[in-house]
């Protein structure tokens, strides 16, 4: 694998943004990348020489709820490994900061969801619904 600088910062909002877009996923405003990235509480962020290229996040509380979110790489680098990288550091960070009890979710786009059975997580349903709300 070629050398890439890995972070345990956010990226700006700009690369946020346009990373998630490239990626596939949806649009988030400025000031709702601002403040969201702010308030991480562990992000990685890998970079290509200045380029952001692939990044995850994790949110929640710290204790009782954490949510694994952003894992977006940029698909001229996809299938190099680089996600199952971002997540490897995600689940070190979350060994050492849960706690007995501790629920850690994430929603899983086909086909990034093998990608999280490697890690353990599993499907809620049918004992339970992921559900959500946007505005």
């Amino acid at each position: 694998m070629k050398d890439f600088k890995i972070t345990y910062d956010p990226p700006n909002a700009v690369e946020y943004i346009n990373l998630r877009l490239e990626s596939g996923m949806s649009h988030k405003s400025l000031e709702a990348a601002q403040i969201g990235l702010k308030n991480s509480l562990f992000a990685v962020a890998v970079y290509d020489e200045s380029t952001l290229v692939a990044m995850g996040r994790i949110i929640g509380d710290g204790g009782a709820f954490f949510q694994v979110v952003d894992i977006a790489v940029k698909p001229a680098y996809q299938g190099k490994g680089l996600g199952k990288l971002v997540l490897r550091d995600l689940m070190q960070y979350l060994d050492k900061h849960t706690y007995e009890g501790s629920y850690v979710s994430l929603i899983a786009d086909a086909p990034a969801n093998k990608l999280y059975e490697q890690f353990g997580f599993d499907y809620t349903f049918p004992h339970s619904y992921g559900m959500f709300r946007k505005y």
